[in-house]
């Protein structure tokens, strides 16, 4: 089993709305980054756990656990050309991105802020890519080493 980070902005997609979806399941759509896209196609595995991080927001935060319940298949946003996240280059027949369901294992009981990330950056969290230098990749792995300090902080 693998870790990983997942991001995205609370005002679009929120962990809220991940416990709110029927059976606090969805689909992580509207990766459009290649190597996020690698990840979630090639080795994001069914029952690999994930961080849920709130990014782009006043606090960004890990605010949950999530388990991938469904491996990589065809991002069918990419295919409806009224959906934000189309792609005309994408196609059924030649997709270029994928996405993965996950669903929702519980809520942090409290949120682990990116400020209390940092201040471990030299120690316990060296390397770890979250805080890495111009890091904007939505879909991140974890070490296991990392996965357990973190949380560990909770």
């Amino acid at each position: 089993m693998k870790h990983w980070l997942m991001k995205s902005e609370p005002d679009v997609f929120s962990v809220d709305d991940l416990a709110a979806s029927p059976g606090r399941r969805t689909y992580w759509d509207g990766v459009r980054n290649y190597q996020a896209r690698n990840y979630m196609r090639d080795e994001m595995k069914r029952g690999d756990l994930a961080f849920f991080y709130h990014s782009n927001c006043e606090e960004p935060a890990i605010v949950g656990i999530m388990k991938v319940v469904k491996e990589g298949y065809p991002d069918h946003t990419a295919f409806d050309p009224r959906d934000p996240h189309y792609d005309p280059a994408s196609t059924p027949d030649a997709p270029r991105w994928f996405m993965v369901d996950v669903k929702l294992e519980r809520k942090l009981r409290r949120p682990i802020t990116l400020a209390e990330l940092k201040a471990h950056a030299d120690g316990e969290l060296a390397g770890f890519k979250l805080l890495a230098r111009g890091n904007r990749l939505s879909v991140l792995p974890v070490s296991d080493e990392h996965w357990d300090f973190i949380l560990g902080l909770e």
